[in-house]
């Protein structure tokens, strides 16, 4: 590990915010650090930079028109945390004030905004600003970035809306400039869960469809659904939380949601006290018991992480996973209509997919108004959707089953999508170049998928880091936490960067193709492959880029003690003198030492354990005073 280069650009660029040849045609602005994303990962690496690293020269960058990532743009009917909000938060900044348990988006867009507000960091975010292509700069060291400026809340659409809306109106109704700035060191903090699924484009007639259609993910509240016939495409996440609010709570008349395959759903954790009196007392004692907030923290991440059992391949697992998913099959017909339990009776493992921690869902299927099918999507019209023939589940051909698979059409106003993300895409769509002219994307096709070494650096893209990349999901425990965990690792490479120490830092080729294949080959031995489904942690070919198929605490451990012979660190002149200083000193202490114990030996034999001690210490010392005044005068 480590090699010498001269550090000229180093000066050229410094460690400050300025403009470059101003009055130039190729001006640029310089960052030191820009980081893509004001999401929750891009919070936390800003925040971390300022109380860690004492270093507030950088700029997230976000193309949204507001803070806080995936929470400030899903703004669905009941859109909420399914992770205890106490363990789904910053642990350099815990919230003792939390409503509930399980906060709703807003309030975790108010918590996220109090953080940087709190840090400081405000100023450091630039919205409505979209990150478009990153290229590496080998001669100069550096990373150029375009960056095309919005128009104020054009960054809130998904890129085929605004590809869309460019086509049909100009780029004027989008973009309002381009600019290029240049960054010593780049972190794309960007979430997964970014760019909404496309329309299934296998299902005719949606150009002859009078209603509106509209993805969850970006929810139309101009549209009145009171009185309306309600289509929902999905059974996830986001659709067990504003289904059953469609007809209670916003007037809809029917509400038709279409299901592939069921979900395990777990019954949502009741908090000590019950909801009312979490509610009540919960902030009076995070905020006045000391350690109780620490300790209830803990007590949820120990619980988390104690449900990484359901996950492996062994007679354990599998037991494991019986004896829960026998309490969740009864937990739901305890709860839905008899004629839903065969089509919300799984046939795989539970934790093969992403489970749904409910609290509404279940109970909101006893509505007379809502009706769950597994009849497929196969047609549209002018005011209706046809249903069937066919099923999506349980298998078509199973003649035992009383599923219906005719083919039927039912009235329809609004179709919602609730089909999930793009989740395979990996920092999609940005365009990232690296060293001789390789795109990120590319290397990722060329290995069999994205990749990278511990979802954060990747060979041939210097000073790149990646918070929250390719297999770091888990599906036990708390993003946040895998987060912090990447965003401290980071910071022990960003430092010697600011300090001037270091000018490049690279991942070993040999060392990523190796903890992908070790990720790929563990991952095919865990439930995602062995529990018998298909989920959107895979791509077509079967290339999970999504979960990481170890523990959080053993990641964790990994983030903070870095296997350091993984990377090629190209230190500066000045980091290579501080380097061989430090060399000099371990040898003189060692020197110092034995030199100290000779002399001791000699000359205090018989003597007491204590006197023995002090004197070696004081011979010691003077050992090694007068051994570094040689070396400095040799170097001298």
């Amino acid at each position: 590990m480590g090699s010498f280069l001269d550090d000229a650009p180093a000066v050229m660029y410094g460690n400050t915010i300025h403009k470059n040849n101003g009055y130039d045609p190729g001006s640029y602005t310089y960052y030191p650090i820009a980081i893509i994303g004001a999401g929750e990962s891009g919070i936390a690496m800003g925040c971390r930079l300022k109380e860690v690293l004492g270093f507030d020269q950088f700029r997230i960058f976000d193309r949204q028109a507001g803070i806080g990532g995936t929470w400030w743009i899903n703004r669905y009917p009941g859109v909420a945390c399914d992770v205890p909000a106490i363990f789904y938060s910053f642990s350099f900044c815990p919230n003792p004030k939390w409503t509930t348990l399980y906060p709703s988006g807003p309030e975790i867009v108010k918590y996220l905004h109090g953080v940087c507000d709190k840090y400081r960091i405000m100023d450091k975010i630039q919205l409505n600003t979209d990150v478009r292509k990153c290229k590496w700069l080998e001669e100069e060291q550096v990373w150029e970035i375009t960056l095309q400026h919005l128009l104020t809340g054009v960054g809130d659409l998904s890129e085929y809306e605004r590809a869309q809306k460019i086509r049909e109106q100009g780029r004027e109704s989008v973009y309002v400039s381009e600019e290029r700035i240049r960054a010593k060191v780049l972190i794309s903090s960007v979430g997964g869960l970014v760019e909404p699924k496309l329309w299934p484009e296998e299902i005719p007639g949606k150009d002859k469809f009078q209603g509106r259609i509209f993805h969850s993910a970006r929810w139309d509240y101009n549209i009145d659904l009171k009185d309306k016939d309600v289509v929902v495409v999905g059974t996830g996440c986001s659709a067990a939380q504003f289904v059953p609010r469609l007809t209670k709570e916003y007037g809809a008349k029917s509400v038709t949601q279409l299901m592939r395959s069921p979900p395990w759903v777990v019954p949502r954790q009741i908090p000590p006290f019950g909801e009312k009196g979490w509610e009540k007392w919960s902030p009076w004692l995070c905020s006045n018991v000391p350690g109780f907030a620490k300790a209830m923290r803990l007590l949820i991440a120990a619980g988390a992480e104690y449900d990484w059992r359901l996950f492996g391949s062994e007679d354990y697992n599998a037991k494991e996973r019986q004896k829960l998913e026998e309490k969740l099959l009864a937990h739901m017909k305890k709860i839905v209509p008899k004629k839903y339990h065969e089509i919300l009776t799984p046939d795989y493992g539970v934790g093969c997919k992403r489970r749904i921690f409910d609290a509404t869902w279940f109970p909101g299927l006893n509505d007379p108004a809502v009706e769950l099918t597994t009849l497929p999507l196969t047609g549209i019209g002018e005011n209706a959707v046809t249903l069937g023939p066919g099923r999506t589940y349980p298998d078509p051909n199973d003649t035992k089953s009383s599923t219906p698979s005719h083919k039927v059409t039912i009235p329809a106003d609004v179709i919602i999508l609730a089909n999930g993300f793009q989740t395979t895409k990996w920092l999609h769509p940005l365009d990232i170049t690296g060293r001789d002219g390789k795109k990120l994307h590319d290397v990722f096709e060329e290995r069999g998928g994205p990749q990278m070494y511990m979802g954060m650096a990747l060979d041939g893209f210097p000073n790149f880091f990646t918070i929250f990349g390719p297999n770091t999901a888990t599906g036990h425990s708390s993003v946040i936490l895998a987060s912090e965990n990447m965003v401290n690792m980071a910071l022990k490479f960003i430092k010697p960067m600011i300090n001037g120490d270091v000018a490049l830092t690279e991942i070993k080729k040999e060392a990523e193709l190796e903890w992908a294949r070790d990720t790929q080959s563990a991952l095919k031995k865990r439930v995602w492959y062995t529990g018998g489904c298909r989920s959107w942690y895979q791509t077509e070919e079967g290339w999970n880029s999504t979960v990481y198929p170890y523990t959080q605490i053993w990641f964790g451990l990994r983030c903070m003690f870095p296997t350091w012979s993984d990377w090629d660190i190209t230190y500066t002149r000045k980091g290579q003198v501080k380097r061989s200083v430090k060399k000099v000193l371990k040898v003189v202490a060692l020197a110092a030492m034995i030199v100290g114990g000779v002399r001791l030996r000699r000359k205090l034999q018989g003597k007491s354990l204590i006197t023995l001690f002090k004197a070696y210490i004081r011979v010691a010392f003077l050992t090694g005073a007068g051994l570094l005044q040689t070396v400095a005068s040799r170097i001298g």
